[in-house]
């Protein structure tokens, strides 16, 4: 029989409390994996660096962050997802400050590879809260007020390390240092503010195996899960491209300096935020969420390679807005709510945590792959032509997907 809302949570955790800390949450996140965009050139000069070991920056981090996907998902199902949460931000805040302190590139990869292991905690845990505590006719436009935490850390990031690094001349580290205070405070508001079981004997399973057992693995990769997952690899993909390395295309191929760099490269999450939101709240009104995506996944594909075949400034930024209209933002809250209706929810953080694996396993890829592809081809296009090729391959296997839950 499949486990229903927490009494505890139901009781003492409101709707609105568990959407503002995975909004935070996301936001120190997001803000942590972006500083380190726009100072990628000071960092490849003091450690004498190729574009392929520079992109194994965050291919490493997201490589921890991957790995530790199920077993804090896991935990977060069958012990307390609150202290899971809480002890996993306090761990990334400590490790980036000690990223911003380390000077050599080895201890400097080895702090990011735990700040990743930090952040892993997050994702099953926090959606499997939100999932609980969220009515289902409000479950598509919470889930995207959640996920505006990762565009608003974006923008933070990004523009925190142009103006710290690129406009005032601070050493590269300074955005570590800075971004790690706040993100230990989220860490323990979790813990005190979310009432959730406690690590206590009370709360954990009676036997280990008897929770192992009772693990469906079919219901983990249904068909429309599996294509939810494949489509969610591709979107990805394409994100940690234009994330991770447009700063470094707009200092290096279109020669924009100084802040200028964090406001052009804001433009996608600025613009995400409210076609997030208004793509949550039509699919809550109009339930035809594969029409929606059907009409995304093409658009940003084509501004990804448009933006980089035109010399055209104009044209770049009109490309940057309907990526940040069309792009992963406007497809989370979609492809998270086509998740929660087909897991079952006694499952709903390993689902949630399996989704973000086999996802996170493209920002693994993505980053030293376009490293690679930069120092192989000397420019940055092609880069940008495989995350479009990928999205269209995956809207092929998705139309397989079936919403019945919909019509209910």
């Amino acid at each position: 029989m499949e486990n229903t809302i927490d009494p505890i949570n139901k009781q003492h955790n409101s709707w609105v409390t568990i959407i503002l800390l995975n909004f935070f949450g996301w936001i120190f996140i997001y803000a942590d994996r972006t500083i380190l965009n726009p100072v990628m050139p000071a960092i490849q000069s003091e450690f004498g660096l190729n574009h392929s070991q520079l992109g194994l920056i965050s291919s490493l981090f997201f490589l921890t962050y991957t790995i530790v996907q199920m077993p804090f998902s896991t935990l977060a199902d069958y012990f307390s997802k609150k202290w899971i949460i809480g002890l996993g931000f306090i761990f990334f805040g400590v490790m980036t400050l000690f990223s911003g302190l380390v000077t050599t590139i080895g201890l400097f990869l080895i702090t990011r590879a735990m700040v990743g292991i930090g952040e892993g905690s997050f994702y099953g845990a926090s959606y499997g809260l939100s999932s609980q505590v969220l009515p289902k006719n409000k479950l598509t436009f919470g889930t995207a007020l959640i996920n505006s935490g990762q565009a608003f850390g974006q923008i933070l990031g990004t523009l925190l390390s142009s103006i710290l690094v690129l406009q005032l001349h601070f050493h590269w580290s300074t955005p570590f240092i800075t971004i790690s205070v706040p993100t230990v405070i989220v860490g323990l508001l979790y813990i005190l503010v979310i009432r959730d079981k406690p690590f206590n004997a009370s709360t954990k399973p009676n036997h280990s195996k008897t929770a192992i057992k009772s693990i469906d693995i079919k219901a983990l990769f249904t068909r429309n899960l599996s294509c939810t997952y494949l489509m969610l690899f591709a979107s990805i993909y394409g994100q940690i491209v234009m994330i991770t390395w447009l700063p470094l295309y707009l200092i290096d191929y279109r020669h924009i300096s100084g802040t200028n760099v964090g406001w052009v490269a804001s433009i996608v999450p600025f613009i995400a935020i409210p076609s997030a939101l208004l793509f949550a709240r039509i699919n809550d009104y109009l339930k035809n969420t594969k029409t929606l995506i059907c009409i995304l996944v093409p658009l940003s594909a084509i501004s990804l390679i448009v933006g980089v075949t035109i010399n055209n400034d104009m044209v770049l930024l009109l490309s940057l807005l309907v990526y940040g209209v069309t792009g992963k933002m406007a497809l989370d809250p979609l492809l998270l709510y086509t998740i929660k209706i087909n897991a079952k929810n006694s499952q709903l953080a390993m689902t949630f945590g399996i989704y973000n694996f086999l996802g996170m396993i493209a920002s693994i890829i993505a980053p030293i792959m376009t490293g690679f592809l930069i120092d192989v081809t000397k420019g940055m296009s092609i880069s940008f032509y495989v995350a479009a090729l990928l999205l269209m391959a995956s809207l092929v296997c998705f139309n397989f997907v079936k919403y019945e839950a919909e019509r209910d």
